[in-house]
């Protein structure tokens, strides 16, 4: 049941698909929650799934042709935080395959295959949306210990 007064935030940014920006979209989101008192676990969880979604189009979506934008939107629903990564890249053609531990299209860059099972590991749900030629979009959540919204004046 939801609370009738429960808090909601969110945030948007669009970055260049370029490898530096994989660090400021975890330090984004980290410091998004915050305010919730998430212990360090639950911020090295998050920060980890985000960045292996953020990789991902960046490696995958843009194949590191630098020519392409990644999105990163985050929406808080009380201390549930949702997590989307957009690219507009080429798509994944089978996402059940790609979902596959060790499964990897880029071996020529040492990927490791394990992008989707660190997601699904460090989060409480991952959806996985695509369309070859348009792009994929990665929606993940987690509940975050702490409900209580911190209000700024503590």
């Amino acid at each position: 049941m939801t609370q009738m007064n429960e808090q909601k935030n969110e945030m948007e940014i669009s970055f260049d698909a370029v490898s530096q920006n994989e660090s400021f979209a975890r330090v984004a989101v980290a410091a998004f929650v915050t305010h919730l008192n998430p212990t360090m676990e639950e911020i090295d969880d998050v920060r980890t799934a985000v960045s292996e979604a953020v990789t991902n189009a960046i490696i995958h979506g843009y194949e590191k042709r630098d020519c392409g934008k990644v999105y990163l939107h985050c929406r808080l629903k009380g201390d549930v935080l949702q997590i989307e990564v957009m690219d507009k890249g080429k798509g994944i053609e089978n996402i059940e395959r790609a979902m596959e531990p060790l499964f990897t299209t880029r071996p020529d860059l040492d990927r490791s295959g394990m992008g989707f099972a660190f997601m699904e590991a460090f989060m409480d749900d991952l959806e996985v949306e695509s369309e070859v030629g348009k792009g994929t979009t990665i929606r993940m959540t987690k509940k975050l210990g702490s409900s209580a919204w911190v209000d700024s004046e503590d």
